[in-house]
């Protein structure tokens, strides 16, 4: 067996269908990236068709608009990740702050946007 069809049957790469599957094949693309120079041929193919399963995955889960607010996109990515706002309280310290950060009323600061770029696997500037 080759080394590429091993991975693949580690990886069992498949369309993504919900959010679970998707942190899954996204913790794998960011071990293979971090791999960087010592990643084989393999280990980038294998890359490569996982990436192309996530842009699949995000087309077809698209996000708000460019010209959408930090609060209307934040609002968005609750709804579709399933998560409660308490569950930005590590984010924001206090209930009435993450309110405030859903309704627009109190801007996101750089230490939040890579908090929350964390927590939903995005660039910290999408909240800024």
């Amino acid at each position: 067996m080759t080394a590429y069809a091993e991975l693949l049957l580690e990886t069992e790469p498949q369309i993504i269908e919900n959010r679970e599957q998707y942190d899954a094949i996204h913790g794998r693309v960011d071990a293979l990236i971090r791999r960087g120079r010592s990643r084989t041929a393999d280990e980038t193919k294998l890359l490569r068709l996982l990436s192309l399963l996530i842009q699949d995955y995000d087309r077809r889960h698209a996000m708000p608009p460019d010209d959408s607010s930090p609060a209307e996109r934040l609002q968005y990515l609750l709804q579709v990740s399933g998560k409660e706002p308490a569950d930005l309280l590590p984010v924001f310290g206090q209930r009435s702050h993450v309110n405030e950060a859903l309704t627009g009323k109190r801007p996101v600061s750089a230490t939040q946007a890579r908090k929350l770029g964390e927590i939903f696997h995005l660039k910290p500037g999408y909240f800024l």
